[in-house]
C-alpha cells in the first residue's frame, strides 16, 4: 500500500479532524479491520501565519519543501498539505517535491463538478477568499466563485484565526456564519458553498443548509487521499 505523509498543524483541530476521516474512511473500504499506517508532520502554524501577513510567499514555500522533505525520508511515497491557506504556493511547492501531492484545490473542484454545481461561495481566511489560486483551477471546469461581501470576509477570517483554530466553536458564531451564506443566496443566488478553511466544517457540520450544498473540503481532500493509499 502506498504511504501517505501529512503536513499537519495547520491548525492543529483540523488535523485531528483529518486523522479521524482517513482512519474512519480506510475501513469503510477496506472491510478487514485493518488500519491505515500514515505519517503525520505538524509544523509549526504561527511561522505559516508570519509568511502569510508578512507576503513572503517564496519563504511559505521553502517551509513547505523542507518539511515535506521530512516526510518522505520517513518513508511517505505521496503527501497532502491538510489546510487550504497554504495552497496558495501549491503549484511551486509540488513541483519541487519529489513525491506527488494531492491538491485539496483541484480534489474540491472535482467534487462540486460531480454535483453539478456552477455558482459556489468560498469561505475561509482572508488569504485565501483573496488569492488566484481556486479561481484559478474552477474557471476551467466554468465553475463560477463569488466572495462575501468585504465586511463578511473580516467576520469570517477574525472568527477563523481567533476561535477556530484554537477549538473554540461558538454557537453566536455558527449563526453568523450561517446568516452570511443565507444573504449569499438571496443576493447572489448561490447553489453551494466551498468551505476552504479546514476548520469551518468543525463548526458547519451539516452537509447542506436550507438545501444549499456545504463542501467540506477536509472531507474531500481525506476521500481522495484513501483512494490514491489503496490504489
Amino acid at each position: 500500500m502506498k504511504t501517505l505523509g501529512i503536513i499537519g498543524g495547520l491548525g492543529p483541530e483540523s488535523t485531528i479532524d483529518y486523522y479521524g476521516k482517513i482512519i474512519a474512511l480506510y475501513r469503510q473500504r477496506t472491510r478487514d479491520g485493518s488500519y491505515p499506517q500514515f505519517i503525520i508532520n505538524s509544523i509549526n502554524l504561527k511561522k505559516g501565519l508570519d509568511f502569510m501577513d508578512a507576503n513572503n510567499l517564496p519563504g511559505m514555500a521553502d517551509y513547505l519543501v523542507e518539511e515535506i522533505g521530512k516526510l518522505i525520508l520517513a518513508g511517505a511515497t505521496f503527501g497532502l498539505i491538510s489546510a487550504n491557506t497554504p495552497h496558495i504556493v501549491f503549484d511551486e511547492v509540488a513541483s519541487r517535491s519529489s513525491i506527488p501531492l494531492i491538491s485539496i484545490v483541484e480534489a474540491t473542484c472535482t467534487a462540486a463538478k460531480a454535483k453539478k454545481l456552477k455558482r459556489l461561495a468560498l469561505f475561509g481566511t482572508r488569504y485565501t477568499m483573496q488569492a488566484t489560486f481556486y479561481p484559478k483551477v474552477f474557471s476551467r471546469e466554468g465553475i463560477e466563485l463569488l466572495l462575501p461581501s468585504p465586511g463578511d470576509q473580516t467576520y469570517i477570517h477574525d472568527k477563523y484565526l481567533n476561535e477556530l483554530v484554537s477549538g473554540k466553536l461558538l454557537p453566536a458564531t455558527r449563526a453568523g456564519l450561517l446568516a452570511i451564506i443565507d444573504r449569499l443566496k438571496t443576493g447572489s443566488d448561490i447553489d453551494g458553498v466551498i468551505l476552504a478553511g479546514t476548520e469551518l466544517p468543525l463548526i458547519l457540520r451539516d452537509s447542506e443548509h436550507t438545501g444549499i450544498p456545504l463542501l467540506d473540503t477536509t472531507e474531500i481532500h481525506c476521500e481522495a487521499a484513501v483512494s490514491e493509499m489503496l490504489s
